[in-house]
């Protein structure tokens, strides 16, 4: 079991370091979190300017296996940990906000609002079962996403650049604060843009620049797959020719993931329709991820969910109470949102090996992935930290 190291070994800290190199205000849900142990703010003072190249998926695991040999993996710097649980939704919130899940409560893929009544899909804003996005109802996304945009503390000025198709999501609008964003389309337009505004004006900058093509490769083909090698050598060579094409700005370039991955067949999933019995003692679906799921219960019924997990399920789960998690810090240091609670359910399946737990439900369609990630194996939790300067 890898947990995550908030106390100086985490993306959450990682921020912390850029944030204090580029003299943000205090914050106070943010001072919770010490500066990244393996790359401390005084190693960054320095650099004009600062990059971060969020590569979604990149796992340490991968990086010094089937990506040994490469620019990236010649740049690694350090193994650190993502967030709890290590998924997109929970990891690249802490890189926007620069708090953890503890703070931001953004707990998972599919997230219970109590203040709307609705399990919705958080990326998406959007109800699990699809339809339209919430905003389309007049909810305003900024009420739900509550925690600060690390962009708007910083004493420079901060540009996101990201794929096109999610450059103006709600999600995106409203964890990008100030940043200026900038959308691009194919993988060398990522690169080519943060270069074009490395080189414009003379202010100190910030770029967060994301790229989730190895995610998607990795989640449709598997963590061994063809396809997924030749998108991580498309990017290791597209990031070598960018730091040569940014020589010389005096540009801190940070590389690093918000989770890694493991791939679990369809045999290793726990269907919530084979298990009858256990689904009657729950009042909501599964929320957060299939590989670490929050479970409301029937009031009066844990002791049968309990009981059915720890003798039907024990061979592929492990049961705890969200609350556990949370006093023991999983989620995060420092005060906790009055939401994280509620959005964590009564307990935590927490799967091991391989396996995952998935229910489906109407309007939603019933199709599995080869890759996951939100568990604690190392595979899933640790990414690698890739520092360059141009």
């Amino acid at each position: 079991m890898e947990l995550p190291d908030y106390h100086g070994g985490s993306v959450v800290n990682l921020v912390r370091s850029i944030e204090r190199a580029l003299g943000a205000r205090p914050c106070a849900a943010a001072a919770a979190y010490p500066e990244l142990n393996a790359l401390p703010a005084c190693a960054l003072a320095g650099a004009r300017n600062i990059v971060l190249l969020l590569i979604d998926g990149l796992g340490y695991d991968y990086l010094t296996g089937a990506g040994a040999g490469g620019a990236l993996h010649a740049r690694l710097r350090a193994r650190i940990t993502s967030v709890f649980p290590p998924t997109t939704a929970t990891a690249v919130t802490s890189y926007l906000s620069g708090v953890g899940p503890q703070q931001h409560a953004l707990t998972g893929w599919h997230v219970w609002l109590r203040e709307l009544g609705c399990l919705a899909a958080t990326l998406r804003f959007r109800p699990r079962y699809g339809g339209e996005a919430l905003s389309r109802a007049g909810i305003v996304p900024r009420s739900l996403y509550t925690a600060e945009p690390m962009f708007d503390r910083l004493a420079a000025q901060s540009y996101v650049v990201s794929p096109a198709d999610i450059i103006d999501s709600d999600y995106n609008v409203a964890h990008c604060g100030s940043a200026l964003r900038r959308p691009y389309r194919e993988l060398a337009g990522l690169f080519s843009t943060t270069a074009e505004i490395l080189r414009s004006g003379g202010e100190r900058k910030f770029v967060h620049a994301y790229t989730y093509e190895l995610d998607a490769a990795a989640h449709t083909h598997g963590c061994t797959s063809a396809e997924l090698q030749q998108k991580f050598r498309q990017l290791d060579a597209a990031y070598a020719h960018f730091l040569d094409d940014i020589a010389g700005t005096g540009t801190a370039v940070i590389a690093c993931a918000d989770h890694g991955f493991i791939d679990s067949p369809k045999a290793s999933c726990i269907e919530l329709d084979d298990h009858p019995q256990l689904a009657r003692t729950l009042m909501l679906p599964l929320c957060g991820e299939r590989r670490a799921a929050y479970c409301y219960v029937q009031p009066g019924q844990e002791a049968a969910f309990e009981h059915y997990v720890k003798t039907r399920l024990a061979h592929c789960t492990e049961l705890y109470r969200s609350a556990d998690l949370i006093a023991q810090g999983w989620f995060g240091l420092g005060p906790a949102s009055p939401h994280l609670q509620e959005r964590v359910g009564h307990y935590t399946l927490l799967m091991k090996d391989d396996y995952t737990i998935k229910d489906w439900i109407l309007g939603e369609p019933c199709q599995l992935t080869l890759g996951v990630h939100g568990g604690v194996s190392a595979a899933e939790m640790q990414v690698p930290l890739i520092v360059a300067e141009a």
